[in-house]
């Protein structure tokens, strides 16, 4: 399936780069993880066969400029709002993992009208320490950067699916390899997603699916609470699957996304 590479600048002097993929509407709108980029979904938007599928590269991240001014939540909403605005005409269907569903489902709250469907894989209201936070940091901070080579870089990151997404999106500079992103830039960018969105999330009222892996980050006490705090939800569990399984348990996700965002129920 061809691409078509577009972007926008907002406001704030930000550039919002982003893929869109042709096909039939309901537009679908795939928002990424921290420190990843579209490039992890472009599997996703080509398995979703007939439809028109947008990956947006969120700021600070992937293509789109790599150190914004502002990493608020809102700021990252506004990105998405514009980019559904400028181009689309109805509502999508819009799926984020990890980051990236934190901002869907802000997307849903405060633009009703723009969301048909909601999908969040390995998300929540938001949380997570201080500590955390800084250990984050620390770990992208210690990349020897600039990797020489791919090869290179696979072996210091290791062989896992997201290690390996990270080594096919690095960046060509005339001194070797970077990553697509900062990592202090990462650090305030999660920050800002730690703090509770249970308004928001109570007043979604989008028909939602939630998406969770029994290897991801999230307690079943966690999974239940976030559930049962949502309006319209059906819950879809992925077995062998990370935190990122969309790359590791890329059918059943597959297969989960597909049925949701299908337009079977309205002949129901």
């Amino acid at each position: 399936m061809s691409e078509e590479l577009r972007e926008i600048r907002t406001e704030d002097g930000t550039t919002i780069a982003y893929s869109v993929f042709p096909g039939a509407g309901p537009t679908v709108v795939i928002l990424h993880g921290l420190a990843g980029s579209s490039r992890e979904f472009v599997p996703t938007a080509e398995a979703l066969t007939g439809r028109e599928v947008i990956l947006v590269n969120q700021r600070g991240h992937g293509r789109s400029t790599q150190a914004p001014a502002d990493t608020s939540r809102e700021a990252f909403v506004g990105d998405v709002v514009e980019v559904i605005e400028t181009e689309t005409s109805g509502q999508v269907d819009l799926v984020g993992q990890s980051m990236g569903a934190h901002t869907a489902m802000l997307v849903a709250a405060l633009r009703p009208d723009l969301v048909r469907r909601l999908v969040l894989l390995e998300g929540n209201e938001g949380g997570g320490s201080e500590e955390e936070h800084a250990a984050l940091g620390k770990y992208f901070h210690s990349w020897d950067v600039p990797f020489a080579t791919r090869e290179e870089a696979q072996a210091s990151l290791g062989d896992g699916p997201l290690a390996t997404a990270w080594v096919a999106d690095l960046e060509p500079r005339p001194d070797g390899l970077y990553p697509r992103f900062d990592p202090d830039v990462m650090v305030s960018t999660i920050r800002a997603v730690s703090t509770p969105r249970w308004e928001e999330w109570e007043h979604v009222s989008a028909p939602t699916l939630v998406v969770y892996a029994d290897g991801g980050i999230f307690t079943e006490k966690q999974k239940l609470e976030f559930i049962s705090r949502g309006a319209d939800v059906v819950r879809v569990d992925l077995v062998g699957a990370s935190h990122d399984a969309h790359l590791d348990a890329f059918t059943q996700w597959i297969d989960a996304l597909t049925e949701f965002v299908s337009d079977y129920r309205k002949s129901r």
